[in-house]
């Protein structure tokens, strides 16, 4: 089974790290990332450079990116002006996050539920203005979806009325975003089901989930065992929320695709350009923690990827 494993660093990742990463180095991140079989990089985000000046050059980061060839490059937008400038740079894919948690979407977006769905049909009517085949996808992202360091605890039902409002007010899938690390394997598998059963599985194939409380890892697994097909991550495991207090870094991409491949599922990374990767990243932000088990162990003697694995004869 395919797994595909979304690197989200170079936008989750740099936005809550103070120093600027040099855009020559962004690049060469990215294209050292695609070479490790990642087929789908979140590259930025189209916010104002004075509120996050780390992703002021996205524009230009995504133009290198369309360069390379099968990456899906994808984009962070907060309202409908950030779509403006992630279709005219040429995006593939456009996620817009919309928090449970109405005090999270005030403090990280300045907007309210309804504001932001309004931002949603708003980017609808832009897209619907390209040809098809010109139109990136456009997925409406439910952050804090398990819980939230501002209000507390998250009511399900809710989640399953915002998801419901954003594939009506125009996105083409929605995603589940654990924002602040609160969920539990039995509630990730409980929402991922009670939102097929609502409103269709077409509707949701992946997930966005941070490791603040160590439960990172078993939370994609229950995910991918209940069907999602695409997990973000993000390497070295950087990142977090600027605007929720406590939420720190999203499960580590070089951990995640051992996991993976070590059960058997493809996920097309290569393991010796992962570790290349890692090392690019690492000169570009140096002193900066990087966390993950597999690249301070290695992989285990004898260890073979899903796709070299031969299947038993009965």
């Amino acid at each position: 089974m395919d797994i595909e494993i979304s690197e989200v660093g170079p936008r989750d990742g740099l936005q809550s790290i103070n120093r600027i990463m040099a855009t020559a180095d962004k690049k060469r991140w990215i294209g050292a990332l695609a070479a490790a079989g990642l087929r789908e990089i979140e590259v930025g985000s189209f916010v104002p450079a004075k509120v996050l000046p780390q992703l002021a050059d996205t524009a230009e980061v995504v133009a290198f990116a369309r360069t390379i060839p099968g990456l899906t490059v994808a984009v962070l937008v907060p309202n409908l002006r950030g779509a403006q400038a992630a279709v005219a740079a040429g995006a593939h894919k456009l996620t817009i996050p919309l928090s449970v948690s109405e005090t999270h979407s005030l403090k990280n977006l300045r907007r309210t539920h309804q504001q932001v769905l309004e931002e949603v049909r708003g980017i609808r009517a832009l897209l619907n203005e390209l040809p098809p085949q010109q139109r990136p996808s456009f997925e409406g992202s439910l952050s804090t979806c398990f819980g939230c360091t501002l209000e507390g605890p998250v009511a399900e039902d809710a989640v399953l009325r915002l998801g419901e409002s954003l594939m009506e007010a125009g996105c083409d899938e929605i995603g589940l975003s654990d924002t602040t690390g609160y969920g539990n394997p039995l509630q990730v598998r409980r929402m991922i089901r009670r939102i097929w059963e609502s409103l269709g599985r077409e509707t949701l194939h992946g997930i966005h989930l941070h490791n603040t409380r160590g439960q990172g890892l078993a939370n994609a697994l229950a995910a991918i065992e209940e069907g999602i097909t695409t997990v973000d991550a993000s390497m070295g495991g950087i990142g977090g929320c600027p605007f929720a207090p406590g939420a720190s870094g999203n499960i580590v991409t070089e951990d995640l695709a051992f996991l993976l491949e070590a059960m058997g599922y493809r996920t097309g990374v290569d393991f010796e350009r992962l570790m290349a990767a890692r090392e690019i990243l690492a000169a570009a932000l140096p002193g900066e923690p990087l966390y993950g088990f597999v690249p301070d162990a290695g992989l285990p003697k004898g260890f073979q990827r899903a796709a070299s694995i031969q299947p038993e004869i009965a």
